[in-house]
C-alpha cells in the first residue's frame, strides 16, 4: 500500500517483495540509502521519494512526542523516538539532546557523522553548545551500525571526556544511550554515569 503511492498502475507487491527480501523489513527499507535502493529492480525516483517521504514522517510523529516536553518523564517515548531515528543508519552518528532545568528538550542535534564503527565527538564543541542554549542538561545519543549497542572503551572515554568538561559548568549528563538494531543500552543502567 505504501508503494501504491509511486506507483498507481499495476501491481506494488512484486516490488514490495523485492525490497522486503534486500533490506529484511521495513525499517530497513525506509532507512537504506538512496543508492542501494536504487539496485532493485523496479525502484525509480518516485518510489524512493515515496519510501523517504514516509521515514521523513515517522520521525517527525516520533520527534512529537519527545519536543517540549520533560525529557525524564517520558523514557518510552525518547527511547522509541531515538531508535526510529538511529536504528537502521549505515554510518554512527551522535546526537545530542538539550534540555533545560525543568529537564524539557529544548533541542536535539546531530554534532556528528562517522563511519561504520567511528564517529568524532569533541567534548568542547558539545558543552559550547549547550551555553549558547541556555542548557543545563543532557543526553548523549549514538548509534552502533552493527548493531550490537556493547560500549566500546572510546565510547566511555568520550563519555567521561564530556561529563568532565560539562560538570566545570554546572550541566548535567542524564545519559549516554547507545542505540542498536533492537536495543539499547544506557550509561546510566550499566553504571557508566
Amino acid at each position: 500500500m505504501l508503494l501504491y503511492g509511486a506507483i498507481t498502475r499495476g501491481d506494488t507487491k512484486p516490488l514490495a517483495k523485492r525490497l522486503l527480501g534486500r533490506f529484511g523489513d521495513l525499517n530497513h527499507v525506509l532507512a537504506a540509502p538512496e543508492a542501494r535502493l536504487k539496485e532493485v529492480e523496479g525502484v525509480g525516483d518516485k518510489v524512493i521519494f515515496q519510501l523517504k517521504l514516509i521515514q521523513s514522517v515517522g520521525h517527525r510523529m516520533a520527534r512529537a512526542r519527545v519536543m517540549k516536553k520533560p525529557i525524564l518523564a517520558s523514557w518510552d517515548a525518547l527511547l522509541e523516538y531515538c531508535q526510529t531515528a538511529m536504528a537502521h543508519r549505515d554510518l554512527e552518528q551522535f546526537r545530542v539532546l538539550y534540555l533545560d532545568r525543568k529537564n524539557v528538550l529544548i533541542a536535539d542535534e546531530a554534532q556528528a557523522n562517522g563511519t561504520v564503527d567511528h564517529v568524532p565527538v569533541y567534548p568542547r564543541e558539545v558543552v559550547k553548545r549547550a551555553l549558547e542554549l541556555n542548557a543545563t542538561a543532557l543526553i548523549l545519543v549514538h548509534n552502533h551500525p552493527s548493531g550490537d549497542p556493547t560500549p566500546s572503551q572510546a565510547d566511555i572515554e568520550m563519555t567521561f571526556a564530556i561529563r568532565d568538561a560539562a560538570e566545570v559548568l554546572n550541566i548535567t549528563i542524564h545519559d549516554h544511550l547507545i542505540i542498536g538494531k533492537a536495543r539499547e543500552i544506557s550509561f546510566r543502567a550499566e553504571g557508566y554515569l
